[in-house]
């Protein structure tokens, strides 16, 4: 299956090869433009409708589906009716509108986490491209008001951070990335710390117990959606290299060796990659898995932390069950599912392309297996879906299809473009800002520039952060931020508008029935009903009444 590089009706391109997402396959910092994503973070809503009304007609093209996906999916629609109003809203036409669409969700066992729309960020960790441009994502969803999380590996890469014993007592870069998002944090979104193995050798939730307490959400991690090994990076520096070896990193290929070494300083070795560890590597079973399970979240527990959360990838049927079942079994707020494939950060290439469960398929057994918990009587922990969401019909469909337990969607590279793009125009508009900001360009763009020579004509959304944060805190937020808004405000009317014509004014009024599956084997695959057996027995009653 192979999807368009551009599209007319938009007047959106992309710059490679296009994934199922929308995004390129390989999605750049420095990119000019113009994908669905990149440009909705300029012009917002705007962009969802054809461009130049008046002088054209647009008819789709996706209405042949081959395989399955989640663009085998199709929307229901509905000619009557309305469900989930708002108090005081009547069903009258007047009230149903789809800007009354209730978008807020909420997740937690017994400690309730509120959202302004169902997304969260993937894990933002280790990788430089995190740290770069984290004001623009930490300022943006706090802002929103949606989670975000910090991922693996962020203490133990840092130069700066300081351990004794064995265990860490100065982290500054984790407390940057906390610290700016609690700062325009609102009551609405978390920061979510993840935990992986060197994490928890390294003591980073007794850190951030210590010093953050329930502020944070800490997160377990088994695995993610683009890779069934540890979390890695690369670095271009010798001397760090050898540093995150010092901190039991494994760093490939050894720095310590002289042949390394000597190769390195002819040119022939540029860069290293560092890795992180498996883990559950001890154990054997599922019964151990289990307890050592259940003993962390305990542990976790005790330091005080009353809201956690579990990670997991695009793992095997098994791994899911264990996931849903201990989750559940253990009272977790949230369970991300993270299919196959994706990726933020650095992954081996043809393990992301051929590793794992796609997300389609988990996400469709995630709802089997989360309804056999139910059926037994269950509390099933709150879930969110990840792998490959970037649109808001996809934010419907994962929702939908995950229905009633999933509450969240889960983006991860379609939510970093808005960031890269704002620094990217900050620092072109202002080149004294430029390093600071990471900007990567020179001057704008002909796509930009188009639009406006200021934040104020470039950003739709512009004047909607102005009124949330005050003129004088204006000059404190970054334009990604800013972009960040835009998208957001883009991806929550379109939202609206799906929801509205599913008659659904609240997001947990919508379910499985909204959805319908564009070829036979769509339909066995995930359970839902083939598009034209959807209410065909309604219909046939219709006709002889």
């Amino acid at each position: 299956m192979r999807y368009s590089k551009s599209n007319d009706v938009l007047g959106t391109t992309n710059r490679g090869n296009t994934a199922e997402s929308s995004l390129c396959t390989l999605c750049r910092a420095d990119c000019m433009g113009q994908c669905e994503t990149w440009k909705s973070s300029l012009i917002g809503r705007k962009l969802l409708y054809p461009r130049d009304f008046g002088v054209v007609t647009a008819g789709a093209n996706n209405t042949t589906h081959v395989g399955v996906s989640y663009n085998s999916l199709r929307i229901q629609g509905y000619a009557y009716g309305s469900h989930g109003l708002a108090q005081g809203l009547s069903n009258d036409a007047d009230d149903c509108i789809f800007p009354n669409v209730d978008l807020t969700t909420e997740f937690g066992h017994e400690v309730k986490t509120k959202s302004r729309i169902p997304l969260m960020t993937g894990a933002l960790g280790s990788t430089f491209i995190a740290a770069k441009y984290w004001d623009s994502f930490a300022i943006g969803g706090a802002l929103v008001g949606f989670p975000i999380v910090v991922g693996e590996n962020v203490v133990g890469v840092d130069k700066a951070s300081e351990m004794k014993d064995g265990r860490i007592t100065k982290a500054p870069e984790l407390d940057r990335r906390i610290d700016t998002y609690l700062r325009y944090h609102d009551g609405y979104g978390a920061i979510i710390v993840q935990l992986n193995v060197e994490d928890t050798r390294n003591g980073v939730a007794e850190y951030v117990a210590e010093k953050y307490g329930n502020s944070c959400i800490v997160e377990l991690k088994w695995g993610q959606g683009a890779k069934d090994i540890g979390g890695e990076i690369q670095v271009s520096s010798l001397d760090y290299a050898l540093f995150l070896k010092e901190r039991g990193y494994i760093v490939d290929p050894d720095p310590a060796s002289a042949e390394v070494k000597q190769a390195f300083e002819k040119g022939a070795i540029k860069s290293f990659a560092r890795h992180s560890r498996l883990g559950g590597t001890n154990m054997s079973t599922v019964d151990l898995v289990q307890e050592d399970f259940m003993k962390s979240v305990d542990y976790l527990r005790s330091l005080g932390f009353n809201r956690i959360s579990l990670k997991t990838g695009a793992y095997g049927m098994e791994e899911l069950a264990m996931a849903l079942r201990f989750a559940t079994d253990a009272k977790l707020d949230l369970l991300t599912i993270d299919g196959s494939g994706g990726g933020t950060g650095m992954s081996p290439w043809n393990m992301m392309q051929s590793w794992g469960v796609p997300s389609i398929n988990l996400h469709a057994k995630a709802y089997e297996y989360a309804s056999i918990l139910a059926a037994q009587g269950k509390r099933v922990v709150d879930l969110s879906f990840a792998g490959g969401f970037a649109l808001e019909d996809s934010i419907f469909k994962g929702i939908a299809l995950g229905a009633p337990y999933t509450k969240l969607i889960c983006m991860g590279r379609a939510i970093m473009i808005p960031g890269f793009l704002g620094a990217n125009i900050e620092g072109a508009l202002h080149p004294e800002k430029r390093a600071k900001v990471n900007g990567s360009w020179d001057k704008l763009p002909a796509s930009i520039s188009s639009l406006g020579l200021s934040a104020e004509q470039i950003f739709a959304s512009y004047f909607d952060v102005e009124k949330k944060v005050g003129k004088e805190e204006m000059k404190n937020i970054p334009y990604g931020a800013i972009a960040m808004w835009t998208m957001m405000d883009k991806l929550a009317c379109g939202l609206q508008q799906l929801m509205a014509g599913a008659r659904k004014f609240r997001l947990d009024k919508i379910s499985r029935n909204d959805l319908y599956a564009g070829n036979r084997e769509t339909a066995r695959e995930t359970g839902i009903t083939y598009v034209t057996d959807a209410r065909d027995e309604s219909a046939k009653r219709i006709l002889s009444a």
